[in-house]
């Protein structure tokens, strides 16, 4: 799809959760590669190896350390220009009348209590000025025009919630570029090697949206560069 992006990142301030592997660190490595300078978001910050990036101890379910986090990036960088919410856990895979009542509030806390919360706490900086972004990773399972049944009740509904907070952000502040987006079934802890797609592909459409100009759709669902219903 033809929409207007960012060449360059130089300058522009990224953070991203859930940072160590998988498909955050691959968006992790892409923004690096495009110029921004990268907050690498991460329970332990000894697990963000790369020099190119900056580890940052960050639990997204923690409010003290949802706040020390963008209170070093403000300190530091003085502005953040993009949001990546991408940490997050499967649940037991059972249905929901299986399913353990702390399985289910784990799940919503890590998925979207968290990027709620974050999001929030990460606004003033975000509203700062014009075209400020915020990616969250979402998933196909959480799409409401598709049935829900197959199990995975509080993953589903943590992804649908998100989707719910992207249309919320582009409702509520104009001058915001917010977007969710299925990276697919993708080769990561949560999928066990079943999956057939590489972090990287999983990665390129997130990593997308993050170079969106101020004038780029917004409120959308993605899935490899193109909308998807809700």
């Amino acid at each position: 799809m033809d929409v207007p992006l960012y060449d360059t990142l130089d300058g522009q301030v990224a953070l991203v959760t859930g940072a160590t592997r998988g498909i955050g660190q691959k968006i992790a490595d892409g923004l690096v590669d495009h110029g921004a300078t990268v907050y690498a978001g991460a329970r332990n910050p000894d697990d963000i190896t790369a020099s190119d990036r900056r580890p940052i101890r960050l639990d997204v379910t923690d409010a003290t350390e949802r706040q020390a986090a963008l209170d070093r990036i403000d300190d530091e960088a003085g502005r953040l220009d993009m949001l990546v919410n991408n940490a997050g856990v499967m649940d037991s895979r059972e249905d929901l009348a299986s399913m353990p009542t702390a399985v289910i509030d784990q799940t919503l806390q890590t998925n979207l209590h968290g990027p709620i919360q974050l999001t929030k706490a990460a606004l003033s900086l975000l509203l700062a000025r014009p075209g400020g972004r915020v990616v969250n990773v979402s998933s196909g399972l959480g799409a409401i025009t598709e049935s829900q049944s197959g199990r995975m009740p509080a993953y589903r509904i943590s992804k649908t919630g998100l989707n719910g907070l992207t249309r919320y952000l582009d409702g509520e502040y104009e001058t915001l570029v917010a977007n969710a987006v299925c990276p697919g079934y993708v080769q990561t802890d949560m999928t066990d090697g079943t999956a057939p797609r590489t972090p990287e592909k999983g990665a390129e459409t997130p990593l997308w949206l993050a170079r969106f100009r101020p004038a780029a759709p917004s409120g959308c669902f993605w899935r490899d560069h193109k909308r998807k219903p809700w």
